[in-house]
């Protein structure tokens, strides 16, 4: 695994999730000191003891990281700070850390790096999470990064090779944060559509609920995609509508991502398509995950405000937002889908 990078300071990580507590522990992995932010003392507490993430078992947490739930020390003199928690709590996260978030000693004359690794939009404003950072921590504005691809946690922290994107309009951002993040096993290409690196990740977690609704139906392969391949070119409209390049969402952030969380056993959107699918209510969905987050549920909505914004048509969000939250089932769902007016590709 690559040396750790001499031009960083301390890391911190906002966010006691899967993710949050992956990406601490291959940078800590990597000779980097890290300092993970818990909610709470006592979580933080409740961590240490146990030296291991309680979703990721059999991962100690190497030396040199350390949980606190103490952010203003956490914080403290941090050069890259990282925030891996759900979208819809990304703007009380960043309130709370803004405070703390000072110009830093370690790297001289430049701001801490700030790294959005949440894939999600904003329930009410459906801002990208670059947006909502922009909006708590104006110091750092414009130079906000964006981590995705396909990057299944309990994948990456096994060190199985994996390929990610980070994207930001301040290319020399991207390059310190790649700099960081970049291993042998992790390994990092930079972007500065950050619109398309955003949209894509959040999107696809969409179109990730339907492709667990059609594997729990049993529709076959070639429904499925044929399901995908008409997903990704609804959320790329989407995408250019709003700004983005097209060719992003054929990288990492786009495809990539798409058919990670589309076939993986452990995409969270996916798992929950399935039950909605064996005839489990929402809320009966959600509580199979076992307390993980299945952003897809709360980006939909999200993602239909933003396509009327733009006048984007969108029919698979729009049958997914009916089955989540209009009764609609998924075996009408389908045959709504498969009866649209045949159209030119």
């Amino acid at each position: 695994m690559a040396s750790a990078p001499q031009t960083l300071g301390p890391a911190a990580v906002v966010g006691t999730t899967t993710w949050g507590a992956t990406l601490a522990i291959i940078l800590a992995r990597r000779g980097i000191e890290v300092r993970l932010l818990a909610r709470s003392s006592e979580e933080a507490a409740r961590l240490s003891a146990a030296g291991e993430h309680p979703r990721l078992a059999g991962h100690a947490f190497p030396e040199g990281l350390s949980v606190t739930g103490d952010w203003a020390a956490g914080l403290d003199g941090a050069s890259v700070v990282i925030f891996a928690v759900p979208a819809q709590t990304m703007r009380e996260n960043a309130k709370r850390a803004a405070p703390d978030i000072a110009r830093s000693p370690v790297v001289v004359s430049a701001a801490p790096v700030v790294v959005s690794a949440a894939k999600g939009l904003e329930h009410g404003t459906f801002k990208r999470m670059s947006q909502v950072l922009d909006d708590e921590l104006p110091a750092t504005a414009g130079a906000h990064c964006a981590l995705s691809g396909p990057n299944l946690a309990r994948e990456v922290v096994r060190g199985l090779p994996t390929s990610t994107v980070v994207a930001s309009p301040d290319t020399d951002a991207a390059r310190r944060a790649q700099e960081l993040l970049n291993s042998t096993t992790f390994r990092v290409y930079t972007n500065t559509d950050v619109i398309g690196t955003e949209l894509a990740g959040a999107l696809k977690n969409v179109i990730a609920i339907g492709a667990g609704i059609a594997d729990g139906m049993g529709l076959g392969d070639n429904a499925k995609a044929g399901f995908l391949t008409r997903g990704l070119a609804e959320i790329t409209r989407l995408g250019v509508a709003a700004g983005a390049d097209a060719l992003t969402f054929a990288g990492n952030a786009g495809l990539g991502d798409l058919m990670a969380t589309c076939f993986s056993t452990l995409s969270r959107n996916h798992r929950l398509g399935i039950a909605l699918a064996e005839g489990r209510s929402l809320e009966e969905a959600i509580d199979s995950l076992g307390g993980e987050v299945a952003e897809g549920v709360t980006t939909t909505p999200a993602a239909l405000d933003l396509a009327r914004a733009h006048g984007v048509e969108m029919p698979i969000a729009e049958l997914t937002n009916r089955v989540l939250f209009e009764g609609l089932s998924p075996k009408d769902a389908l045959g709504e889908l498969m009866s649209r007016q045949p159209r030119p590709e």
